[in-house]
C-alpha cells in the first residue's frame, strides 16, 4: 500500500505545482494543519536537488507566514477559532500552563519546539495568546524553522541519492519512524506542560 503512495508522491514532487503545494502545507501546518511540511519537503527536494536551498527558503517563508496567522489566532481569535484548534488537538487544559511558561522561557520554547516534531501550530497560537513580543516571535520563527528546513535541504542536496535509496528500500520503516515522531510530538507536548 505504501509503495504506490510513495511513487505517486514522488511524481507529484517533480510536477510544476509541487513547490506551491509545499508552501500551502508549510503555511497551514504553522497555524492549524496536523501534518508537518517535511512530508512534502523531502520528496520535493529529492526531485529538485539543484534548487534545494530555494525550496528550503520558500518552506521557511511560508511556515513563518503561517506562524503569523497562528499568532493572530492566539492574540485576536483565541476565544473562538484558537480555542477550537487547541481543543481539536486535545490541549485546551494545557494552554494556561503553556502561557505561564512563556513568561519565563518564551524564546527557548519557540526555538526548541520549532526544531522538534512537537506541533508548531501550538507554539504559534500560544505565542499570540501569551502576548509574546511579535517581532521576536517572527525573528525566532525564522531562525528555528529556517534551521530545520535548511538542514533537511542540505542533507538531501549532499546525500540525496543514498537517502532516496534508503527511503525506497526501507519505506515501511521510514513511515513508522515518521508516524512515531509525529504522534510522539503530540504526546510530548501533552505531558511536558
Amino acid at each position: 500500500m505504501l509503495r504506490p503512495l510513495y511513487n505517486w508522491t514522488m511524481r507529484l514532487a517533480e510536477g510544476k505545482g509541487a513547490i506551491r503545494a509545499l508552501g500551502a502545507i508549510s503555511f497551514a501546518e504553522s497555524s492549524f494543519f496536523p501534518i508537518p511540511p517535511d512530508v512534502v519537503l523531502v520528496p520535493v527536494v529529492l526531485a529538485n536537488r539543484d534548487r534545494a536551498y530555494q525550496i528550503a527558503a520558500w518552506c521557511t517563508l511560508t511556515s513563518v507566514l503561517g506562524g503569523i496567522l497562528g499568532y493572530a489566532i492566539g492574540a485576536l481569535l483565541f476565544d473562538t477559532l484558537g480555542q477550537w484548534v487547541i481543543n481539536l488537538y486535545g490541549y485546551g487544559e494545557k494552554m494556561e500552563v503553556f502561557r505561564d511558561a512563556y513568561r519565563e522561557w518564551g524564546a527557548w520554547i519557540i526555538l526548541i519546539k520549532g526544531l522538534t516534531p512537537i506541533p508548531y501550530k501550538l507554539v504559534t497560537i500560544a505565542s499570540g495568546l501569551a502576548g509574546y513580543d511579535f517581532l521576536w516571535f517572527v525573528a525566532l520563527s525564522v531562525i528555528t524553522r529556517g534551521a530545520r528546513f535548511f538542514l533537511i535541504a542540505a542533507l538531501l542536496k549532499a546525500y540525496g541519492e543514498p537517502i532516496r535509496h534508503f527511503i525506497e528500500k526501507r519505506l515501511e520503516l521510514v513511515t513508522v519512524v515518521f508516524l512515531v515522531l509525529l504522534v510522539g510530538g503530540f504526546i510530548a507536548i501533552k505531558y511536558l506542560f
